[in-house]
């Protein structure tokens, strides 16, 4: 028997399966991977990676010699396995086709959404956006839930391929085997995304360092260059009764041009050092 089932309908097939298996189904207790001598049981969270906003569906699958059942969460994971799923010959091949047609589309989504990461690093490299870092936070999180989906049907396929309860037959370990390798690639192809959104959050992060000291830098220019004037301010300004400036008439002029060369000088020095 091969059958789309809710996980509530658990308890309606309990004489196809071991009763521990119902009680795990039903108590929510399944383990990833599970391999017994007359049955395989696992579990995992089937994720639509076009739909980046809907939350994962629980699918627990059983499998023995005669029967394979799909126990889904939700009306919306029923109707996506169901999409997925079709009967074959042998529940071995049944399995396949449903997991080859899980993952059929997903290189795709991933290269979309690598374009998407690399247009948003362009768009910030062109203009400051002041919703980049939320951006960064976004990807971050989806890719997350990308590298935790594959993870789990890397260690699915890997625990298949073992075969302890000799369940495949050659051909379907040969079947698997390209499947797993698949699998191995997207989670590898996630990992690259995510060390690559860390680098552009840390070029984004030193980007707006050299923005600040550059603003710094302006900053200790000006002040550099006020320094002096301050100082002949502070002198000129002392109430001393023979002070010679106060008897000359040009006296106001001359400070006012010494002022000026002083800056001039100033700012010449720090353009030929390169610091403005």
């Amino acid at each position: 028997m091969q059958k789309v089932l809710y996980i509530e309908e658990a308890e309606q097939y309990a004489e196809y399966m071991n009763p521990k298996v119902v009680r795990g189904i039903r108590d929510d207790r399944t383990e990833t991977f599970e391999c017994y001598s007359r049955y395989t049981l696992f579990v995992f969270p089937m994720y639509d990676i076009r739909q980046v906003r809907l939350a994962a569906n629980q699918v627990v699958i059983y499998m023995d010699h005669e029967d394979l059942l799909l126990f889904c969460e939700g009306q919306r994971g029923y109707a996506r396995v169901s999409s997925l799923f079709q009967k074959e010959a042998t529940n071995e091949c049944a399995l396949w086709s449903f997991f080859h047609n899980l993952l059929k589309n997903d290189m795709d989504n991933l290269e979309d959404l690598e374009c998407e990461i690399a247009d948003a690093e362009m768009a910030a490299m062109v203009r400051f956006q002041n919703d980049y870092i939320r951006k960064i936070i976004a990807y971050r999180k989806e890719l997350l839930r990308l590298k935790r989906y594959y993870e789990q049907l890397d260690t699915i396929m890997d625990s298949l391929l073992l075969n302890e309860n000799k369940m495949l037959s050659a051909d379907g370990i040969q079947h698997f085997t390209i499947l797993a390798n698949r699998t191995t690639r997207y989670l590898q192809n996630v990992l690259n995304l995510r060390d690559y959104v860390t680098q552009m959050r840390e070029a984004y992060q030193s980007q707006i360092d050299i923005e600040q000291n550059n603003l710094m830098r302006l900053f200790t220019v000006i002040t550099t260059v006020f320094q002096p004037l301050t100082l002949m301010v502070g002198w000129y300004g002392m109430n001393f009764a023979h002070m010679p400036e106060l008897r000359w008439n040009y006296a106001y002029p001359v400070f006012i041009g010494a002022s000026v060369i002083v800056c001039v000088l100033l700012l010449a020095f720090f353009k030929k050092k390169r610091w403005v």
